[in-house]
């Protein structure tokens, strides 16, 4: 089943193209898989003839009955596409991946103060970085402080611009995955790429830039010695590894119900309003949040409404707000 997982552009064999075919997923340059659905159902009682090898022979993904006279129950395994590591949530509303990290593998970025009209280069240098097979995550930027202008490569081996999705810059977010077979080791304070930013206002480059734990895509690095590592920036030697920011709710649109995510950069109490576009208030939720991702289910009996509606997060220092869509 792993296999079948893994055979990302439905060619009948595992290739690099799979692995490119999937980044391309995960930086969201791509929406879907071009040839290949996200879900694969396969027969629970069919015994593959090579189990080293499930596409010697066509495997059943559909089960017939004839003169059906009385109940059946037909039994699938489902294989989601690209899950190698059996991470995925199949109803996309339970909180994903929970497996215990082996601490942060940290880039180091140097703080710089901005100035408006300036464009600042931004180098992303090595900090203990041994062996390592992988890693993703998002750059989220705030746009009202900061426009992204372009990106050049360092000292990372394999590293281009095909390692970086840059659909999702109106929403203040730049994606980027690197792997490569084997382990790779870059010398302390090396640069492993440079990101250039344009300035649109006065402040501090630490303050509009973070390490996105939450949207789009989870942020975690591998080693080959099998370790996985949250990923953080350290500015000057303060370690950022959560931002402020405001996911989009998943699904959206619901009809049932969703889940809102959010990213803190401290323990804090934080408000999440939810309102119609008439400016009604609809749901008022109020309570003591941790550090880092947390999250929040609504349902759309508590809302007593359809049609497009906002949430907006708040807490003492900071505010976003975003659209979902309720149906009926």
């Amino acid at each position: 089943y792993k296999l079948i997982a893994a055979d990302v552009n439905n060619s009948g064999s595992i290739t690099s193209l799979d692995m490119i075919a999937l980044r391309r997923m995960i930086l969201f340059i791509d929406t879907e898989f071009a040839n290949n659905t996200s879900w694969r159902f396969v027969d629970a009682d069919y015994a593959f003839p090579n189990t080293a090898n499930p596409f010697a022979t066509s495997f059943p993904e559909e089960i017939n009955y004839n003169n059906l006279a009385t109940s059946e129950i037909a039994d699938f395994v489902g294989v989601k596409v690209g899950d190698l590591n059996g991470s995925v949530t199949a109803n996309a509303l339970a909180a994903g991946d929970t497996r215990s990290s082996n601490g942060d593998l940290v880039f180091n970025v140097a703080d710089q103060k901005l100035v408006a009209g300036n464009t600042y280069s931004v180098d992303v240098r090595a900090n203990d970085f041994t062996n390592m097979l992988g890693y993703q995550f998002t750059v989220a930027f705030d746009q009202n402080a900061v426009e992204f202008e372009d990106f050049t490569a360092g000292a990372l081996r394999g590293l281009t611009a095909d390692n970086f999705g840059f659909a999702k810059l109106n929403e203040g977010a730049l994606t980027t995955a690197w792997n490569n077979e084997n382990g790779v080791s870059v010398s302390d304070d090396e640069v492993l790429f440079t990101l250039s930013f344009v300035a649109k206002r006065d402040g501090n480059l630490s303050d509009v830039i973070s390490v996105d734990q939450v949207r789009f895509t989870s942020a975690e690095a591998y080693s080959n010695d099998g370790d996985l590592f949250d990923v953080a920036f350290n500015f000057d030697g303060n370690v950022s590894e959560a931002g402020f920011s405001l996911a989009q709710n998943r699904p959206n649109p619901f009809r049932n119900e969703t889940v809102i995510e959010f990213e803190l950069p401290e323990a804090t109490t934080a408000t999440l309003t939810i309102y119609d576009v008439a400016g009604r208030v609809l749901k008022v939720i109020e309570r003591e949040y941790t550090k880092g991702a947390n999250m929040e289910t609504i349902n759309s009996s508590d809302l007593n409404a359809t049609g497009v509606m906002y949430y907006q997060l708040d807490t003492p220092t900071q505010s976003a707000t975003m659209k979902m869509i309720v149906i009926k």
